[in-house]
């Protein structure tokens, strides 16, 4: 079998969805920016020689709807011969497109793109709950803090062990912000962004900002102020752990990660990272 390696990657800052950076930024600019920048990194290889862009995408509606990722490499400046496909997986959706596009090198294609973009800002939850389906099964729609709800009772982890791995994760960020350890990897963007009326969320004005890092990590966090949040899932029963602050935030974002087959990539004398060895779903 070809073996398929990673190139290069290149991601936008994580942008606070609703008040951030990126909340009047299209999903096709973020990733087309994205993808831009990791050919940057890959001078040598010729964009038409990309086979595919496969970007992962957990809600395709609205503006993510209709093949976000064909219209997002178009608007990157690739050819029109090149293909793009979107996948869901939810969360988990950019790994599997990266996985896919690995499966595109296996199977000939010499180099293929895959990431994922997501606004939460710009592209509203809509779910249809089939009747049948949530009878059946009635956690097929739930959203993820109360499956987190889920986990933390059924594996028994206690409230303060989660607020003291979300210190330390805080913590972790600040550090490696502080010391420039994302800086490689995430590619600057300049974009007009929408000011909102803090009282009322309304928006108020606009104005040009830059996003050259993620703004999910709040580096004045402190256990006891971790330990007096309420639970925000399960706030009723007297044994809800998941809160605010132990939870992931809402985040505006794409990533693009080049593969290529190791033998055109030793031929074009580019270096890469990693050798794909295979994905697996639990």
């Amino acid at each position: 079998m070809r073996e398929a390696v990673v190139v290069a990657s290149s991601r936008t800052g994580l942008a606070k969805s609703f008040r951030g950076t990126f909340n009047m930024t299209r999903p096709e600019d973020l990733a087309a920016h994205c993808i831009r920048d990791v050919l940057r990194k890959a001078p040598a290889l010729d964009a038409a020689e990309i086979e595919d862009v496969i970007l992962g995408c957990a809600q395709p509606h609205g503006m993510q709807g209709m093949n976000v990722a064909r219209r997002s490499a178009l608007l990157a400046g690739l050819p029109a011969s090149v293909a793009g496909a979107t996948v869901n997986r939810f969360c988990s959706s950019g790994l599997q497109a990266i996985a896919m596009a690995a499966h595109r090198i296996h199977e000939g294609a010499d180099a293929a793109i895959g990431g994922g973009v997501e606004s939460i800002s710009l592209v509203q939850r809509d779910v249809n709950v089939h009747p049948a389906l949530v009878q059946q099964y009635p956690g097929l729609y739930m959203e993820m803090g109360v499956t987190a709800e889920v986990v933390a009772k059924r594996y028994k982890i206690s409230r303060e062990a989660q607020d003291e791995y979300a210190l330390s994760s805080q913590q972790r960020t600040a550090r490696a912000q502080s010391e420039g350890f994302f800086a490689d990897e995430i590619a600057p963007m300049e974009v007009t962004m929408a000011v909102l009326d803090k009282t009322t969320g309304q928006q108020i004005g606009t104005k040009q900002a830059r996003c050259d890092r993620d703004e999910c990590n709040r580096p004045d966090t402190t256990l006891e102020g971790l330990l007096a949040l309420k639970p925000h899932f399960d706030p009723t029963s007297g044994h809800g752990t998941v809160t605010a602050g132990n939870s992931s935030q809402l985040s505006d974002g794409a990533s693009a990660t080049l593969l290529m087959s190791r033998e055109r990539a030793d031929t074009l004398n580019i270096p890469y990272k990693l050798i794909y060895r295979g994905f697996v779903v639990a």
